[in-house]
């Protein structure tokens, strides 16, 4: 239901008693009381209604596509080519020690005081666990991002990228979480194990929010709280009708099997609270998208954007951004302060393991920025924004 999902989405909800809860007014999320909790429920967006915004599109098969000139994804065969002949210069050490110095993992704060995550109220904190997990304290909500816990981004326990760095914690010392927003379905992104552990800790307790043709699959590996949305669709989390969660656009694709390519929505997500907001970009190549998303929900307190995995550039450039493209979003969804992801973790791509960050911080500095609003995080590192941070 990409076509006129959120007319077709509100009428469903309309019919069944359930409320709107859009940023743009004082209306409330009402829970609805119905049997199953998994479900695909919309929200109108105002904004819509105001001007264009990109919609996500299907092919003749009806498989998603990318709608922007920017996405140009190579042929097999010179992705074959580039990966063979381009020089891998990543070098990450096989030392533990020398990792441990230039990539500590930390203890997360909240292993020994579990009681103190979310009750930041006029701040923001965001603690970086790896890869492009974080876990976000945001208005008396704490939200999990792309979790992945395990050794290997992979279908099978014994090949495919494996961690250089270690998670900062494992499932059972998180702190109590509110909800988890998945952006895509790659291994390194959407872990079974991860998906499973989090389910069987917190149950129907927690709220996954992930883009359109997830549902089944969350389904099968048991989550029953699960709510499926297009691009610009919107919901909440019961009992904090006040934050909403919108799925926004990025550029990427998805795949999991041989047969199942881009069976499923891809998306970034910005949760909009009544004191702060934050976007998290997922995994994406940069294009005009950005601009739009700025221009309704920024700016923003926090953005989690990813820096790494970008070379051979003839092969990452649809689906991954530099560093200097990290910025350009940075600049577009105007975010106050951004914390870097999707680097220092797993060996996917061929830059030098530690050139992102320094790069980022270049690329701040040349568009006259100051390079400490975007920062990286050691693994388990919390950075807490003080009032005077995300407030202008």
């Amino acid at each position: 239901m990409a076509e006129g999902g959120i007319v077709e989405g509100t009428e469903r909800l309309m019919a069944e008693g359930e409320s709107s809860c859009s940023p743009g007014d004082s209306s409330t999320c009402v829970e609805r009381k119905r049997e199953s909790s998994s479900s695909r429920k919309s929200f109108h967006l105002n904004y819509r209604h105001e001007e264009e915004v990109t919609h996500s599109s299907r092919d003749s098969s009806g498989r998603f596509i990318n709608p922007w000139p920017t996405w140009q994804f190579p042929s097999y065969t010179t992705v074959l080519r580039l990966f063979l002949t381009e020089k891998n210069h990543s070098n990450v050490p096989s030392s533990k020690q020398a990792l441990d110095k230039e990539l500590p993992v930390l203890e997360p704060y909240f292993v020994q005081n579990p009681e103190q995550c979310g009750r930041v109220s006029s701040s923001l904190r965001v603690t970086w666990l790896g890869h492009a997990t974080v876990l976000l304290e945001m208005d008396g909500l704490v939200v999990l991002t792309d979790p992945i816990f395990s050794q290997r981004a992979s279908p099978v326990p014994f090949l495919g990228p494996k961690r250089y760095r270690g998670p900062a914690c494992t499932v059972a010392q998180l702190p109590r979480v509110d909800a988890v927003l998945i952006s895509h379905t790659h291994y390194d992104h959407l872990d079974v194990d991860s998906v499973t552990a989090l389910n069987s800790r917190f149950g129907a307790e927690l709220r996954w929010f992930v883009p359109l043709g997830l549902l089944d699959w969350m389904r099968k590996n048991g989550c029953e709280n699960v709510i499926e949305l297009d691009w610009w669709e919107e919901n909440c989390v019961p009992g904090h009708d006040d934050i909403t969660f919108v799925c926004t656009p990025a550029q990427h694709w998805c795949k999991r099997t041989p047969t199942d390519d881009n069976r499923a929505l891809w998306g970034s997500w910005s949760v909009l609270g009544p004191s702060h907001r934050f976007f998290f970009a997922g995994d994406t190549g940069y294009c005009p998208v950005f601009q739009e998303i700025g221009k309704r929900f920024g700016p923003f307190d926090l953005a989690a954007i990813p820096i790494g995995a970008y070379l051979p550039r003839g092969i990452m450039k649809s689906q991954h951004v530099d560093p200097e493209e990290a910025v350009q979003i940075h600049i577009d969804v105007q975010a106050k302060n951004s914390v870097a992801i999707h680097w220092g973790t797993f060996a996917l791509a061929y830059e030098y393991y530690l050139e992102p960050p320094v790069r980022v911080r270049e690329a701040m500095v040349a568009h006259g920025l100051n390079p400490d609003q975007f920062f990286t995080l050691n693994h388990g590192e919390s950075r807490l924004l003080t009032q005077d941070e995300v407030f202008y």
